[in-house]
């Protein structure tokens, strides 16, 4: 993936977004969700990152799958990592990856981001024995200003698979479910994001920093709260700027 210009502070935390390229599909199947997971929680890492696998051998990557399943799901695991960002919070969509990312080292989501779609690009390309591209050329990241913003970029990554069971969320609101169907579908039915381990239940808790964003939103249930709200009163998005990436 080509370098992008912007420069990025440390400390500084920003809304990102990787999409597949003309809008593909990314992730076909759960094997390939839980390799974006994988690949989110060990490119985050300064040293050199290996991954050998060989698509044909279908048993070993089945056990490599499995493997990274217990780790990457295990509060427990030893972290080794000398991490380039804190991953605040994520969502996977069949198209496209949101992250919210702060810079922890000099270069740190620029390399971050370069690992990542390098890196998952080519599991991809090698498993549905494809050439080109997967990812747009670039990645999108906008800065985060102020408490604000960041409350409400957080609201937005994890009601993004709203949008699944209702097509039109991001525009219209809900229309075919309750808000309480709604929150059930988040905590029950979909799992390709940060949202679970926030409201307390284990997931992926390796691969995001939460206590800031928890401070910030009151809690568990003070972000369940600002969440609920948000689908009981949908929001104006273009009010929000270039924040959401839409």
């Amino acid at each position: 993936m080509p370098y992008r210009k912007e420069e990025f502070i440390n400390d500084g935390i920003y809304h990102t977004i990787l999409r597949g390229i003309d809008n593909n599909l990314i992730f076909k199947d759960t094997d390939d969700y839980y390799r974006g997971i994988f690949s989110i929680y060990e490119f985050n890492n300064s040293q050199p990152t290996t991954i050998q696998e060989k698509r044909r051998e279908r048993s070993r990557y089945k056990k490599n799958i499995d493997r990274r399943r217990t780790s990457i799901e295990s509060s427990d695991f030893v972290d080794r990592r000398d991490r380039l960002v804190d991953i605040l919070t994520f969502c996977f969509m069949p198209n496209h990856i949101h992250l919210l990312l702060k810079q922890i080292k000099t270069e740190g989501l620029r390399n971050f981001m370069i690992k990542l779609g390098s890196g998952y690009g080519r599991y991809f390309n090698q498993k549905y024995e494809r050439k080109g591209y997967v990812f747009q050329n670039r990645f999108r990241s906008v800065p985060i200003k102020d408490d604000n913003q960041l409350m409400t970029v957080v609201n937005y990554i994890h009601l993004n698979p709203v949008s699944i069971i209702e097509p039109n969320f991001k525009e219209k609101g809900i229309k075919n479910h309750s808000v309480q169907e709604v929150m059930n579908f988040l905590k029950t039915d979909y799992r390709w994001s940060g949202y679970l381990d926030y409201i307390g239940i284990k997931n992926f808790p390796s691969v995001t920093e939460r206590d800031f964003l928890l401070e910030l939103m009151g809690g568990q249930d003070g972000l369940i709260k600002n969440i609920t709200d948000w689908i009981s009163h949908k929001k104006d998005l273009s009010q929000f700027g270039d924040i959401l990436l839409e």
